[in-house]
C-alpha cells in the first residue's frame, strides 16, 4: 500500500475532524507574533527555547516541515521570516492558507512528502522547524538527510518526535490505567493488530504510525551531518498515565556541519 497517500487522506480526515494538530491559531496569538511576543510548540506543550532562533527572523529563509495546521508556520512568518509549509495533507496546508489570508501574511505551501523534498534546491534555507510527525513515515533517515540537503551550512533544523517507548504499550490497557507492555520498536500501528483487523484498519482511513529507534533519531541526524547543540523532553500535560513516569516526546536542535 501507498503509505504516504494513506496518510495523507487520514490527515484530511483529521481536519474535517477538527483534531487538536488541524487548529490553526488564533488572531490573538498572531497578534502577539507580529508585535514580537511569538512562540511555537514542535512537541505537545513545552514552547521551543527563544534562544534556538537567530535574535531576528527577518528576512531569514524557514522551512516548515510536515508542519501543516496553520500554527508553526504563520506564527514564524508574522515573526518576519519567508516561510514555507510543506505537508502530505492538502487540507492541513489549508489551515495556513487560511491564517495566511486572514492576517495578511505571506507565506507559501507546497505539498510533498518529507522524505523527499526534491521541490527545493540544495542549500536554500536557513531553518527548518519539524514538528512531530516523522512516525508518519516508514523510515526517518531519509528526512534528516533530505533536510541536511536543503538547509545552508551552519542552518538549525529544530526537530520534535517521539520517544519510543510510548509504543510498546498496549493502547487499551492504556486508556484503562495499565502499562502492559506489548510491542516492540521498531514497529508499525498496524503490526500491533489481529490480521483480520488490519484491512477495517486501512478502510477507516486512521493513520499509520511508525515506532522508530532513538538510534534513528538521533544518530540518524548526526550521519546526516548535523551537530545536536540542544535537547529537551515533553509530555501529554498530565492527561495520560504515561505522564506519571516519564516524557514521551523530544525535541532537538540540530545545526548542520559540512566538512570539506
Amino acid at each position: 500500500m501507498d503509505v504516504t497517500q494513506h496518510n495523507s487522506n487520514g490527515w484530511d480526515k483529521k481536519v474535517e475532524e477538527g483534531a487538536t494538530y488541524t487548529k490553526s491559531v488564533s488572531e490573538e496569538i498572531m497578534k502577539k507574533s507580529q508585535s514580537g511576543e511569538w512562540e511555537i510548540t514542535v512537541t505537545t506543550n513545552k514552547p521551543v527555547p527563544r534562544n534556538w532562533f537567530p535574535k531576528s527572523l527577518s528576512g531569514l529563509k524557514v522551512l516548515c516541515l510536515a508542519s501543516g495546521g496553520g500554527q508553526q508556520g504563520p506564527v514564524l512568518a508574522a515573526a518576519g521570516a519567508d516561510v514555507t509549509v510543506t505537508d502530505i495533507s492538502k487540507k492541513q496546508l489549508g489551515q495556513d492558507e487560511f491564517v495566511a489570508k486572514r492576517d495578511g501574511l505571506n507565506l507559501k505551501t507546497v505539498q510533498g512528502d518529507m522524505s523527499d523534498l526534491s521541490d527545493f534546491i540544495d542549500e536554500y534555507f536557513d531553518i527548518i522547524v519539524n514538528p512531530v510527525s516523522n512516525l508518519f513515515v516508514k523510515d526517518v533517515l531519509p528526512v534528516w538527510k533530505e533536510a541536511a540537503r536543503v538547509l545552508k551550512n551552519n542552518g538549525v533544523l529544530i526537530s520534535g518526535f517521539t520517544n519510543p517507548l510510548l509504543f510498546i504499550f498496549d493502547d487499551n490497557q492504556e486508556r484503562k490505567g495499565i502499562l502492559d507492555v506489548k510491542h516492540t520498536i521498531p514497529s508499525s500501528s498496524i503490526d500491533y493488530l489481529p490480521k483480520d483487523e488490519v484491512q477495517d484498519y486501512i478502510n477507516s482511513n486512521q493513520t499509520i504510525e511508525f515506532a522508530h529507534t532513538l538510534e534513528d533519531q538521533i544518530q540518524g541526524q548526526i550521519d546526516a551531518g548535523f551537530v545536536i547543540s540542544g535537547f529537551y523532553e515533553d509530555d501529554f500535560g498530565g492527561t495520560r498515565i504515561l505522564d506519571k513516569y516519564i516524557k514521551t516526546f523530544i525535541a532537538t536542535k540540530a545545526i548542520k556541519v559540512k566538512i570539506d
